[in-house]
C-alpha cells in the first residue's frame, strides 16, 4: 500500500471495547489522537426509531464538516481518531488503517456497568440496543477493518499494537 502523507487510523468498535481509553492513552503518551464520540465532534441528530436506546428519533452522529476538516488537515504527524457512528462510511475511505476493538460481552457489560466518563449503556433498554448492535453492526466493521484487537487484553499491549500501525507503510 502506497500511502501518502500523514496516515490516518480510525478506531472504533461497538460502546464498551475501550475507544475512548485508547483515544485517552494514545493523546497521554503524545500523539494526536480524538475521540470523535465527544460533543465537538458529535452530536444527536433526527433519525428514525430508536439507533442507540438512549434518545428516540434521534441517532448520536459525526458532524461530518468537522470531520471532514480533521481529515483534510492531519498535520504531520500521524492521526488516530476513535469513534463509530452509522455516518461514519462516508470517511471510511480517507483511513489508511481501521482497528476494530472488540472484547467480549461479559467485559462489555463490566465496563458499561463501571465506566464513570459516559453514562450510555447504565440503562436495560440501553444494554439491550448495544447488545443488539453489537450482533447486527460489529460483523460489518470486520468487513471494513486492517486490523482486530481484542481489548480484553492489558492497555499496554493494545497501545503497542495500534503504536505500531504506522510503521506498517
Amino acid at each position: 500500500m502506497t500511502v501518502r502523507g500523514p496516515m490516518r487510523i480510525l478506531i472504533t468498535g461497538m460502546s464498551g471495547t475501550g475507544k475512548s481509553t485508547v483515544v485517552a492513552e494514545l493523546a497521554r503518551r503524545g500523539h494526536r489522537a480524538i475521540d470523535l464520540d465527544d460533543n465537538q465532534w458529535s452530536a444527536w441528530m433526527p433519525a428514525d426509531g430508536d439507533p442507540t436506546g438512549a434518545n428516540p428519533g434521534h441517532d448520536w452522529l459525526w458532524r461530518e464538516d468537522r470531520v471532514d476538516r480533521l481529515l483534510a488537515d492531519a498535520g504531520d504527524a500521524p492521526l488516530f481518531v476513535g469513534g463509530c457512528a452509522s455516518n461514519m462510511g462516508r470517511f471510511i475511505g480517507r483511513f489508511d488503517r481501521i482497528v476494530l476493538l472488540t472484547a467480549p460481552v461479559d467485559t462489555l457489560l463490566q465496563r458499561l456497568a463501571s465506566r464513570q466518563t459516559n453514562p450510555y449503556g447504565k440503562r436495560p433498554e440501553e444494554v439491550a440496543r448495544i447488545l443488539e448492535n453489537r450482533r447486527l453492526f460489529e460483523p460489518r466493521l470486520r468487513r471494513a477493518a486492517t486490523h482486530e484487537i481484542d481489548t480484553a487484553t492489558p492497555l499496554d499491549l493494545v497501545i503497542d499494537r495500534i503504536r505500531a500501525l504506522p510503521e506498517e507503510r
